[in-house]
């Protein structure tokens, strides 16, 4: 049971950890052109995909 839960955790960290990867490849991927066109600021869309895929607690 422990062991299950265990892998379980390490499981969703790896699937957490892949989606924040996919989506700090797509903002560094912008240009800052394209930043400017959106009136966006990396760093910001960098920590708002964190919070999105780690939660809250993640700032």
């Amino acid at each position: 049971m422990i062991f299950a839960s265990i892998i379980a955790y390490f499981k969703d960290r790896m699937a957490k950890q892949a989606e924040f990867l996919r989506l700090l490849d797509e903002i560094n991927s912008l240009s800052d052109r394209d930043l400017r066109d959106l009136r966006a600021d990396r760093m910001e869309m960098i920590r708002h995909a964190r919070q999105q895929v780690y939660g809250a607690q993640a700032v």
